[in-house]
């Protein structure tokens, strides 16, 4: 693929982000089959399609200085603008000449002269002069959000809950880099021989130690290995291996999984039992329960029934007190992903969190009856959020005098998170600026007798 057809691709992913709201990785990975690129052009691609996301509103403010207020660009060209600016300041292998070239020329192929001398016009402009500094802006609740491209009305969000020296680590780390761990299929292979065979095939792997199921990939595009293609290996974040290794399983028992697509979580839990007992495994969605059954298929489980239903419609289905253990893995605003999905953050509003804790208490208030006597339910998300984490289960308690904390949920993690400063009251909270993992929030409920 020619330089110039791939940095379209690139545009094109980008253009389809901001007017679908479309999830990168997914758009990425369509393109990257699609179009048939190669290996080496997809870590180009890859990395400037996210980099641009990332540092939006960074390169959005850099640019207004370029630009004549008052001139209105069409939305390709805005994004088209900000791409090349990203490569510009962030990307030190490819000159700025070569960029502002590809820059004109896609602008000549999608629009016209007028457009493409605009473009030339504006890169040029930042070539000579170089972009403003970040540190004329007076407000460091503002200067924080533009530097790390975070709406403003979520670190002053953020602010209120944890204070500004952990908003701005969080806020830097949702910038970087997070190393993919995977986790291994006990029934098939251990983790020991599965290291072993991975750094044979020339991966760079240490084990997890929020599971021992649970590998960290340093070095190497795991889809190829062998392991993954065989079925051996499932892609997961540490912290959402968790879940599974705090429900207390064993073989035999009846479990529900009220939120479980796309399945990662759900097959993690039938692994622990060893692929006996029974599992109700559901989602609001049918496309999501195929993504579960292949899933299971892949890894050869057999044990998760699956069905699409609202978890908050789950009394009609299931008989009170019939489950051992309940995993509410709940819908949520996700801005604990950030660093692996970070068109999230300009996609939500505030209001979004507010309407997403009431989904949240729903669900719980309805699976809460389906639960046995001191058996266990897992409450967790991939968010940061106190209103979706902590006091959607302080609400919980208030309104069911049959729950408890389980406290015995904090003796059991794992020895490094055990004296995290996510520790609260209500659950772990983890912050992606600590253990190499997305934002997640994690805690156990007791059914007292």
């Amino acid at each position: 693929m020619s330089k110039h057809n791939l940095r379209d691709s690139m545009l094109e992913i980008l253009i389809r982000i901001e007017k679908d709201t479309g999830y990168s990785n997914l758009l990425i990975d369509q393109e990257i089959k699609s179009r048939d690129i190669s290996p080496k052009d997809q870590g180009l691609l890859t990395e400037i399609v996210y980099g641009t996301l990332q540092h939006k509103i960074r390169l959005d403010y850099y640019l207004k200085h370029f630009i004549n207020k008052g001139k209105k660009l069409d939305q390709w060209v805005g994004i088209l603008l900000r791409m090349s600016l990203y490569q510009m300041i962030f990307l030190d292998r490819i000159p700025d000449h070569a960029i502002i070239h590809e820059a004109v020329e896609i602008a000549k192929s999608r629009g016209h002269k007028g457009i493409a001398s605009l473009v030339n016009g504006v890169l040029r402009s930042v070539q000579r002069k170089g972009v403003p500094s970040l540190d004329l802006i007076e407000s460091d609740t503002e200067r924080l959000a533009i530097e790390t491209s975070h709406p403003e009305w979520l670190v002053r969000r953020w602010i209120r809950a944890y204070g500004y020296e952990t908003t701005k680590d969080m806020c830097f780390a949702n910038t970087t880099y997070k190393p993919l761990s995977v986790r291994v299929q006990p029934l098939r292979i251990n983790r020991e021989e599965a290291i072993q065979l991975l750094t044979e095939e020339g991966y760079q792997v240490r084990p997890s130690f929020f599971s021992g199921q649970g590998l960290i990939i340093d070095k190497g595009n795991i889809l190829n290995s062998k392991l993954f293609k065989q079925g051996l290996l499932t892609i997961q974040d540490q912290s959402s291996m968790l879940p599974a290794e705090m429900l207390k399983l064993s073989s035999e028992m009846r479990v529900l999984d009220a939120c479980s697509a796309p399945g990662g979580k759900v097959t993690h839990i039938a692994e622990k039992m060893g692929n006996r007992g029974e599992i109700h495994a559901y989602d609001l969605h049918k496309k999501k329960i195929k993504l579960i059954k292949q899933k299971a298929n892949q890894l050869g489980l057999n044990i998760i029934h699956t069905g699409a239903k609202d978890a908050r419609k789950l009394q009609a289905v299931h008989q009170q007190k019939s489950f051992d253990r309940i995993l509410v893995d709940a819908p949520c605003s996700g801005l604990g992903v950030i660093r692996g999905k970070p068109e999230i953050k300009y996609h939500k509003e505030e209001k979004d969190i507010h309407r997403l804790a009431e989904i949240q208490l729903d669900i719980l208030g309805e699976v809460a009856p389906l639960l046995k006597q001191n058996g266990l339910l897992v409450y967790s998300t991939c968010t940061v959020d106190k209103e979706e984490n902590e006091e959607v289960v302080r609400q919980f308690l208030n309104n069911h005098n049959d729950y408890i904390i389980d406290v015995n949920f904090f003796e059991e993690l794992p020895s490094m998170l055990k004296t995290s400063v996510g520790i609260s009251d209500y659950g772990l909270q983890l912050f992606p600026q600590f253990f190499e993992t997305d934002g997640f929030f994690l805690t156990r409920l007791k059914r007292k007798s």
